[in-house]
């Protein structure tokens, strides 16, 4: 018999309108300034450079991620997990798919910011071979925080 692990009962898919309500749900739990519902419809609707990734279990959105497609490089815009799922590897695995995908969209390399004081998914990304490459300063409006920007190849 083979272990179960947790990505077991995980289905991943591209985001839909429809997932949206879930995504503002876990987006309001996450981050200090949550995007609007109006800003994840105007990322879906209008903007072809977007890609956006959901994880879901039993049919719920637990996780999500996205990017823009901008010439060779996949700008990360946002990774967020349910906090009752972290912990089980949703978020390593959203970024993989993402990275995946940004690949076979002829990506080569890879690219986020994020915040100074954010250990876990600063952690999480130098992990999966991302490198620190400089400072945003008071890149957040909430707090006036800095962001470390990091970089990866993939090819």
């Amino acid at each position: 018999m083979q272990a179960k692990t947790w990505d077991d009962d995980l289905e991943y898919d591209f985001m839909q309108v429809s997932d949206i309500p879930e995504v503002i749900e876990i987006e309001r739990k996450s981050f200090p300034t949550p995007w609007s519902r109006l800003a994840y419809l105007s990322e879906l609707l209008e903007n072809d450079k977007a890609v956006y990734i959901v994880a879901k279990r039993n049919g719920r959105v637990v996780g999500y991620t996205g990017m823009w497609l901008i010439f060779d490089e996949g700008h990360i815009t946002t990774l967020a997990v349910d906090p009752k799922e972290r912990g089980r590897g949703i978020g390593r695995r959203l970024l993989r798919r993402l990275t995946a995908v940004a690949e076979s969209r002829g990506a080569t390399k890879m690219t986020l910011e994020v915040r100074k004081s954010n250990h876990v998914a600063y952690s999480l990304y130098l992990s999966e071979g991302y490198v620190s490459a400089g400072i945003r300063p008071k890149y957040y409006r909430d707090n006036n925080e800095d962001a470390i920007i990091m970089w990866k190849d993939i090819r």
